[in-house]
């Protein structure tokens, strides 16, 4: 069975994989754009349109079609919905928005200051494609107050927050996650094209992002810096080029043991969280202590690219282009909405 909202989907799906700034029913949207960048700098044009775009591709038919054919969409009692989101790159709450429609329920949102604009707009245009959806969302500054269930978004401090003040009620609690890469020293030119998108779209401000990479003993790491180099650009980024430089500069004091092509640095060490303008990188003996690993801190890894046999693993450059069923830190959203 597929929800009532298949059609609305669709439709926003066509109207994100047909934009064009020459056309009459995209001239708000341009205009949003200029504004999202001059509220969140991280938000440039670039980048909203790659997102709106990469939402456009996964709101197609046939994967909506895939994504609702796992469950069971009945009518249920309507449930009011909690979200709390972040903005740490453009819409990256808009997967929690469409599960809660899909789910048949409300919701009152409370929008990242970082990301204000293109969720309300996106909304406004699913409503224009089916006025049914009318009034399932609410978006708030406030203090969410009136909800049944929560999902929350944040950094590992802010979660423990939301943990003690939703925990009386159904919750889903995000944490900060990041993109692992497991390389084999056997990879194609075209797939280091793809872990160079993985490690710097969106400045690598993505939970998807790679932020750790897992390399044979005796990898030529020039191989990586040759990826990046197509992206040397983002130092004409004001915010990009005043972190690498602090983050540069810190290392330099502590004495850290780094290699730097002027805009992006590698750094021999085991966190799976890195700074902006930074890739952390390790060696691995074999895929069985691989395998090992990734299971033992599953809960810092969001996502793992590699083209070797790795379970789950995705092909490289594809971690910031997730499916519909992709949940964020393998919590399947839509089956816990259903199940309220």
């Amino acid at each position: 069975m597929q929800p009532s909202c298949l059609s609305a989907f669709i439709a926003l799906g066509n109207y994100l994989r047909q934009i064009n700034s020459e056309e009459d029913d995209y001239l708000e949207l341009f205009d949003l754009l200029e504004r999202a960048e001059q509220t969140n700098g991280w938000f440039t044009k670039e980048n909203c349109l790659k997102a709106l775009k990469d939402w456009g591709n996964a709101l197609e038919k046939e994967k909506l079609e895939r994504w609702f054919s796992g469950y069971a969409l009945k009518q249920t009692e309507q449930k009011q919905i909690g979200l709390i989101l972040a903005g740490n790159i453009p819409l990256v709450g808009l997967h929690d928005l469409l599960c809660v429609l899909a789910a048949g329920h409300r919701a009152e949102i409370k929008l990242s200051s970082s990301d204000p604009l293109l969720l309300p707009f996106l909304y406004q245009q699913l409503q224009r494609f089916d006025s049914r959806l009318k009034n399932q969302i609410v978006f708030t500054k406030e203090r969410l107050t009136n909800f049944d269930a929560v999902i929350a978004t944040g950094s590992n401090n802010a979660a423990r927050y939301f943990k003690h003040y939703f925990d009386h009620v159904p919750h889903i609690i995000r944490k900060n996650r990041n993109g692992l890469a497991v390389l084999s020293g056997e990879e194609t030119k075209e797939e280091l094209d793809g872990l160079a998108q993985d490690i710097l779209s969106y400045f690598g401000l993505g939970c998807r992002n790679i932020a750790r990479i897992l390399l044979p003993k005796s990898y030529d790491l020039n191989l990586i810096f040759g990826a990046l180099y197509p992206y040397a650009e983002v130092m004409n980024h004001a915010k990009y080029a005043n972190n690498y430089d602090y983050n540069k500069a810190v290392f330099l004091m502590s004495e850290y043991a780094m290699l730097d092509n002027g805009f992006f640095l590698l750094l021999e060490n085991n966190s799976f969280s890195s700074p902006v303008g930074c890739l952390h990188y390790s060696f691995y003996d074999n895929l069985k202590q691989v395998e090992e690993m990734i299971i033992q801190e599953h809960e810092q890894i969001q996502c793992v690219s590699s083209q070797l046999p790795l379970p789950n693993a995705i092909a490289l450059g594809k971690a910031q282009q997730p499916e519909l069923w992709d949940y964020a830190d393998g919590r399947d959203t839509l089956d816990f909405l259903l199940k309220l």
